[in-house]
């Protein structure tokens, strides 16, 4: 039993060891701990712990359906562990998400905020619902374990519905399992030619298949190993056949996509993205279903677990591709993970492994339980001879002294961690200002591009104010004035793309007023403190302040409220106007969707581009420098 308690206590270190990255990250954010940007959202976490994790976890589905829907009974012995390794599985990818949540805590708006139309809103209702299914089927060998009436019941329901239940698991999973695909069809300008094709559900669901088997594959060889159970090779060997065939499946399809699309040609281009896509193809499928088919490699416990290691770690390669890696080149990014990425999720997979050997050895997972029962009465104290203090038997050591071990293998990776991160993954996080500029004004059209990033909108200014009524629309849009303005650019109040602004000038309505003596025009009760909440109405002074018509309603009226980031400004005005409109008028439904505004794609400041705007960086440079935003 030595080699599980060495084991154990590397997964406790890893716990640890992430455990600490993990506070670091919920303390300071993401910034602090990841090499995420702007330009690169999704990394290591979303590709490994969610699109992998989900897809590493197939084989509950997968299995079920061969022993329960084609009553393939010979694989019966390996479904609890299966759907174990399952369930822990979407338990990782939902901590897994946690991490890289900007707002971890707003987990639940799915739930109450419906999208049907986004394919993460599906994806992350099919993960809950089939997480549930997968605990209502464990949840049997749970119950077995009771001696209680009631529970008695509740495991013969259960039992009686384990079909029904493995039908429904099924059906969720080829949704969100393909899902997963979708979430990579709105990225076109993103994803490069190689990776970007309309079947990517399909090619997702067909590879969620064949790594299921592999995962399967690999469980039951570790846990053959760590606790010395009897290999079952000629049932694995048929799992390396069926996963096999479903590799070369996901290959002819695959390559067949491409020379459909007229795209092969790509693959000998030597750069780094065709470079990538060969590795991973030769390692996800390739070389897997050669080795199962090999005779010398399907008749070894050994061989069969290479073969599938080598699967598991390609297509983990081609899910991070997907999600991020094979990005880089199209964006002009050059992401890499942090380290901290890597011991967010390797702890994650160690915490789930602990969760399954402690499962494992106390319930009947497999035919014969992990453990006998003579192993943990090893554990039972023991009285000395003079009948006063209990002490462990010295030869049960293996139990009674793991958890202190164990518990300074956990101390010692969290204080490693602790030792090497740097000072900034534990310090407050401020954000980083982000001045907006003004929109570039033409007669045809406006440009609003506040970070100028490249990735702008064209707004049809004299369109909009004909069809709003002409010249007495304005206030519709420029909702508030600045002190002798009449309609100045939004950046003037809304300073900052993605923090708020405070369009209050202290000092400069001091010293028009007189300095001290006019503090009691704003602040009229001295018997007051004189703060802003006390102040009076801005308005009973400015009285031309909020525009007429105006459709901005001010929460706030005795005194200034911060003014919104220009991002929120200005997609909460058109997008409040566009849902309006659409309710009025049938023939605009679909008015309030983000292509009918975002129609440019980024790259569209290069003359070549065919929405590109003449003189696009020559005109914003101009008036930047005119209005004193320099770019």
């Amino acid at each position: 039993m030595t080699r599980i308690n060495k084991f154990k206590a590397v997964m406790w270190f890893l716990v640890g060891f992430g455990a600490a990255v993990g506070i670091a990250r919920f303390l300071s954010g993401l910034g602090a701990t990841t090499n995420l940007t702007d330009l690169t959202p999704w990394g290591f976490w979303i590709g490994f712990d969610v699109m992998g994790g989900v897809a590493l976890a197939a084989g509950g589905f997968v299995v079920a359906a061969v022993v329960y829907v084609f009553h393939l009974k010979e694989f019966k012995p390996i479904s609890r562990a299966a759907v174990l390794t399952a369930f822990l599985g979407y338990v990782a990818v939902v901590g897994g998400l946690l991490f890289d949540l900007g707002l971890p805590w707003n987990i639940w708006h799915m739930i109450v905020y419906w999208n049907p139309g986004s394919p993460l809103f599906e994806v992350g209702w099919c993960v809950m619902l089939y997480t549930t299914v997968l605990a209502l089927e464990f949840a049997p060998v749970v119950l077995e374990m009771a001696n209680h009436p009631i529970l008695g019941r509740i495991h013969g329901f259960l039992k009686r519905f384990t079909l029904p239940l493995v039908i429904l698991g099924i059906m969720l999973s080829t949704l969100h399992q393909s899902s997963l695909g979708s979430l990579a069809l709105i990225m076109p300008h993103r994803l490069p030619p190689l990776y970007y094709t309309p079947i990517l559900p399909v090619l997702f669901f067909i590879s969620a298949v064949g790594l299921g088997l592999m995962v399967v594959m690999v469980e039951a060889s570790v846990t053959s190993y760590l606790y010395q159970r009897e290999q079952e090779t000629d049932l694995l060997a048929k799992l390396g056949k069926g996963a096999s065939a479903v590799l070369w499946l996901y290959f002819v399809v695959r390559i067949g996509e491409l020379a459909v699309s007229g795209e092969l040609g790509l693959l000998w281009e030597g750069s780094f993205t065709s470079n990538l896509y060969i590795v991973e193809l030769l390692l996800s499928t390739v070389v897997p279903a050669l080795l199962f088919l090999h005779p010398r490699v399907s008749g070894s416990a050994g061989g069969l677990f290479s073969a599938a290691v080598i699967g598991v770690l390609g297509f983990v390669l081609n899910r991070t591709a997907v999600a991020g890696l094979a990005m880089q080149a199209g964006i002009g990014d050059h992401y890499f993970p942090s380290w901290m990425e890597f011991a967010v999720s390797f702890a994650i997979v160690a915490a789930a492994a602990l969760a399954f050997m402690f499962l494992a050895e106390r319930l009947k997972v497999w035919e014969k339980p992990a453990l006998s029962p003579s192993d943990f009465s090893k554990a039972a104290p023991l009285l000395e001879p003079n009948g006063e203090l209990w002490v462990p038997d010295p030869a049960a050591g293996i139990y009674m002294g793991r958890p202190a071990r164990l518990s300074l293998a956990f101390v010692i990776g969290a204080a490693l961690a602790f030792a090497i991160s740097p000072s900034r993954a534990f310090e407050s996080a401020e954000p980083v200002p982000s001045p907006a500029r003004p929109a570039l004004v033409s007669s045809a059209v406006m440009v609003i591009d506040g970070d100028r990033d490249g990735d702008f909108v064209q707004f049809e200014h004299n369109r909009h104010i004909a069809f709003m009524g002409d010249d007495a629309s304005c206030g519709k849009c420029h909702h508030m004035r600045l002190p002798k303005s009449k309609a100045g650019p939004c950046a003037d109040c809304h300073r900052d793309m993605d923090g708020q602004t405070d369009i209050f000038n202290h000092d400069e309505h001091a010293s028009g007023l007189g300095g001290n003596k006019g503090c009691m025009t704003c602040h009229i009760d001295p018997y007051k403190p004189k703060t802003r909440a006390v102040a009076g109405r801005c308005f009973e002074c400015h009285g031309d302040m909020v525009a007429k018509g105006s459709r901005v309603k001010l929460k706030n009226e005795s005194f200034a409220v911060p003014a919104p980031s220009y991002r929120n400004a200005m997609h909460k005005m058109c997008i409040t106007c566009h849902q309006e409109k659409a309710a009025k008028n049938p023939a605009l439904k679909g008015l309030d969707q983000c292509a009918n505004c975002h129609r440019v794609t980024p790259g569209a400041s290069d003359p070549k581009h065919p929405d590109f705007v003449p003189a696009f960086k020559e005109r914003y440079k101009a008036q930047d420098q005119e209005t004193g935003h320099p770019i």
